[in-house]
């Protein structure tokens, strides 16, 4: 026996271990892509309702980033599944939820969300927000794409005031449905964390509220970046009203997102279960870099005081744009990092709560980084082609100057 888990350990990186822990205990389960998977849910829910701000409560400083907004959720939400059917090594099995419900089962009962979500909801609004452009479009391209405009008309060609009228009103109440739709598709995978007593780090009440909240952050921050950087590559001048009201936003949503993780944390200390030793020893060593740094200083305190300085404060508007650029990214960082706690965080002490494990990171192979890098990266490839067929942009944007050349005679008087 001896001699087995000798060659054992010298063939295979075992996890460093402290304390006690169960033989089970050792491997994690749920790797990076379980970190993914409620990474894009946020970003599906967090981007669908900010476009509700617009159509539903009427800001109309968001209206360039509206159907961009929408197009943002239905690329992510197409990639969202992808990380759990990786996982499940079979993906086939992912349709015995279909073929044989189980609604007692919260996982079960994802499937059902999501099809609700991408088929009802996100599908239908951007039809009815397209429908008159789809039309024009289908009379006027040629080839291919005339073809496909014309299949994406579902025959309804009629452009009167009154089916116009329709199709708006029609797109508010899918919106408004949306709303909900959007608080339970991410909501639900913080109940599924929350709903697990067993786990001290993820037994919390308040969990499927930060989860929403962080996805509203999320959400915000991805518009803020996706936004600018798609103006700055079109060589189009970016709406300030519009990413000053962003960044309002996302400055007032970390501050509940913040205080909510604070109000969490305040309460398990005042409990002090027996668990809190072994919590606070995995904060302290295991997850100080990606809680304590990560999260809550450079992707919460830096952008909450960045952002605060940069909308309430004076300052150009060049500085104001590159604070907001950096801001949302470091606000992406922190969120991921997030996912990454919750997620790594609560499966590496052992349910005897005297010991502690890491956690191996592959490089390669279907639960490994470059796997979880390319589902995050496909989303963006997506959103290109979308944005080539229904373009999002607002009538009337500007282009950059660009500043003129000197003239000939100009260059040698000066030299």
């Amino acid at each position: 026996m001896n001699i087995a888990m000798a060659l054992q350990s010298f063939f295979t990186e075992l996890p460093s271990v402290t304390g006690y822990m169960y033989p089970n205990e050792y491997e994690l389960h749920w790797s990076v892509l379980i970190v993914v998977y409620p990474y894009l849910t946020g970003l599906v829910a967090g981007a669908f309702i900010l476009a509700s701000l617009e159509r539903v409560f009427n800001v109309k400083a968001l209206q360039p980033v509206y159907r961009l907004s929408l197009l943002t959720a239905l690329s992510f939400l197409l990639i969202a599944p992808l990380p759990l059917l990786a996982h499940l090594g079979h993906p086939e099995r992912a349709l015995e939820m279909f073929l044989t419900p189980h609604t007692a089962s919260a996982m079960a009962m994802f499937g059902f969300v999501y099809a609700w979500y991408l088929m009802v909801v996100l599908l239908l609004e951007i039809w009815f927000d397209y429908r008159q452009h789809i039309v024009r479009w289908a009379k006027e391209k040629k080839g291919a794409l005339k073809w496909f405009y014309s299949l994406l008309t579902l025959g309804s060609t009629d452009l009167s005031e009154k089916a116009l009228a329709f199709d708006n009103k029609a797109g508010k109440i899918i919106t408004i449905i949306g709303i909900p739709s959007a608080f339970l598709l991410h909501g639900y995978v913080g109940f599924i964390f929350g709903s697990v007593k067993a786990n001290p780090w993820w037994s919390s009440v308040l969990m499927p509220i930060v989860f929403l909240f962080s996805a509203i952050v999320s959400g915000i921050a991805l518009m803020l970046l996706v936004y600018m950087v798609s103006s700055m590559l079109r060589w189009k001048t970016i709406n300030m009203p519009c990413v000053n009201k962003l960044a309002e936003f996302l400055f007032y949503a970390i501050l509940v997102d913040f205080s909510l993780e604070l109000l969490d944390f305040i309460q398990r200390l005042y409990e002090s279960e027996e668990s809190i030793h072994i919590l606070s020893q995995m904060i302290s060593s295991r997850l100080f870099i990606s809680l304590i740094i990560s999260q809550i200083i450079l992707g919460t305190i830096v952008p909450l005081v960045g952002l605060g300085l940069a909308r309430f404060g004076r300052m150009p508007d060049e500085m104001r744009r590159m604070i907001y650029l950096m801001a949302a990214l470091l606000v992406q960082v922190g969120i991921f990092a997030t996912r990454w706690n919750v997620v790594i965080g609560g499966q590496l002490f052992s349910k005897s709560l005297r010991g502690l494990t890491t956690y191996k990171l592959e490089m390669f192979g279907i639960e490994g980084l470059m796997t979880a890098i390319i589902l995050m990266v496909m989303p963006f490839i997506i959103l290109f082609v979308m944005t080539k067929l229904l373009p999002p942009w607002s009538e009337g944007e500007k282009d950059i100057p660009v500043p003129p050349k000197p003239h000939a005679t100009q260059v040698g008087q000066e030299a």
